[in-house]
């Protein structure tokens, strides 16, 4: 009888969905209901941390990530005496939850948000898209070591275990709208035709000069793609025409030899240019677009130059998630499963910060671009905890939440660029090495410890 009233009294502590309803509109309750129906957890028996408030839980954790997994529960739940959880009842309610259902929501749930009539997001009816990686510090664990790696080798091996992310993101409002989740040392190249594959006919990728092969060129054109992209000085292109603008028809072949025989060439246009204000980086140098636009009447070389630095805008997409929305140096979990379930909630809360950010600019008539992302993401983190139980006061909370959200404006960019320098200077601590993580522990208490030599 007694476990009876024990359990009865845990489940009069079940998480509600009191503050959680206030973002239903973005990450409806039904599809991660859906989600845990086909990963099985529906039908599993949770005492008190049902897996829908798991879900949340761990995309809130990305939100608060400076907090500690408790402090995060209290910004989710009112308060109610003996309520909150303790720390290893958390970290067993999310190894419960696992991966799967995180993944399969971020596949159902994160969609394009941007609209003909969104500013950025569109040139001549083409969806500008970027694709570029980043990687994340996990904590230094020997599982996290086994199953991601470090960078470098030898004694110049990196502090931390690191998992790269891959995505494939919508520049004009910054969704990472398709992500890979591998190891750090998995090239980013290896790992890009798994992306290709979700290019849709009205895409124009942008991408940086590392990422250009045959195989991945002739993917995109297969997709009904459009590509814009950077190019090394050494590659080899034989004019077929040139055009009024300066650019010129050229074809991009497997190897040496099918250019020599004329073979299974893919036609491209090939734009040279040059930069003459001293104050800009690669000033002077020679810099090469190729592009699958090769109509130089509707796509002016010029325009098509201006067009290609819109790629810049994922590497600050990826800052969003690195520095501004993960504030912590290094990720939590210190097991290979934890690490890539955050990451996907990293990703997730992304997302909804970014479709408020959109929704708000689409009300008061401003670019996406032109909303912060910090403002917007302190605004939720301070509203959260205020969301009203009734419908009538959730609908107007939601309102105001938007309107305040369309308050953080930011400037226009200014004409400037910073260099690509670190600021941080070496430490003068030795290197953490294997022989470091099991040392031995005291056996006594420190007053036992304690001689006092005469």
């Amino acid at each position: 009888m007694r476990s009876f009233y024990t359990d009865v009294d845990k489940l009069g502590q079940l998480p509600t969905t009191e503050r959680l309803r206030a973002l239903k509109r973005i990450i409806p309750r039904a599809k991660i209901h859906d989600i845990l129906r086909r990963t099985g957890h529906a039908y599993r028996r949770y005492l008190r941390l049902p897996a829908w408030f798991m879900v949340w839980f761990v995309i809130a954790l990305a939100w608060c990530s400076r907090d500690c997994s408790r402090q995060v529960f209290k910004w989710l739940q009112p308060y109610r005496r003996n309520g909150t959880p303790g720390r290893s009842t958390l970290c067993e309610a999310r190894r419960r939850l696992g991966v799967a259902p995180l993944r399969h929501l971020a596949r159902m749930v994160v969609e394009l948000l941007g609209t003909p009539k969104t500013p950025g997001v569109f040139y001549r009816g083409l969806r500008l898209m970027g694709l570029d990686s980043f990687v994340v510090h996990v904590p230094d664990s020997a599982a996290n070591d086994r199953v991601f790696g470090r960078p470098g080798r030898g004694p110049k091996r990196g502090g931390f275990p690191q998992a790269r992310v891959l995505a494939l993101c919508e520049l004009g409002t910054h969704v990472l709208w398709r992500t890979l989740i591998k190891p750090c040392n998995t090239s980013e190249l290896t790992m890009a035709s798994a992306l290709l594959r979700h290019l849709e006919k009205d895409m124009l990728l942008l991408w940086d000069r590392a990422f250009l092969s045959y195989d991945r060129v002739r993917q995109v054109c297969q997709r009904g793609a459009r590509l814009l992209v950077r190019i090394k000085k050494n590659l080899i292109f034989q004019p077929i025409r040139r055009l009024p603008d300066g650019s010129m028809v050229a074809k991009l072949y497997r190897s040496t030899q099918d250019r020599k025989h004329d073979r299974d060439g893919i036609l491209v246009r090939i734009i040279e240019y040059t930069l003459n204000d001293s104050g800009r980086s690669g000033a002077g140098e020679v810099h090469r677009l190729l592009t699958t636009l090769r109509d130089a009447r509707r796509h002016p070389a010029k325009r098509l130059i201006m067009l290609y630095h819109e790629r810049w805008e994922e590497e600050l997409t990826i800052g969003e998630v690195k520095s501004d929305e993960c504030e912590r140096p290094v990720l939590r979990s210190e097991t290979p499963a934890g690490v890539i379930q955050e990451i996907e909630g990293l990703l997730l809360a992304h997302y909804v910060v970014r479709v408020l950010m959109c929704e708000a600019a689409r009300r008061n008539g401003l670019p996406p671009r032109r909303i912060s992302f910090t403002g917007t993401l302190k605004v939720l983190r301070c509203r959260l905890p205020e969301c009203p139980k009734g419908r009538t006061g959730l609908k107007k909370w939601y309102e105001n939440l938007l309107a305040e959200i369309a308050e953080e404006i930011l400037p226009e960019r200014r004409n400037r660029i910073n260099p690509r320098v670190i600021k941080r200077s070496v430490s003068r601590w030795p290197r953490k090495r294997p022989k470091h993580r099991s040392i031995p522990q005291p056996t006594k208490k420190f007053r036992d410890g304690i001689v006092v030599l005469s």
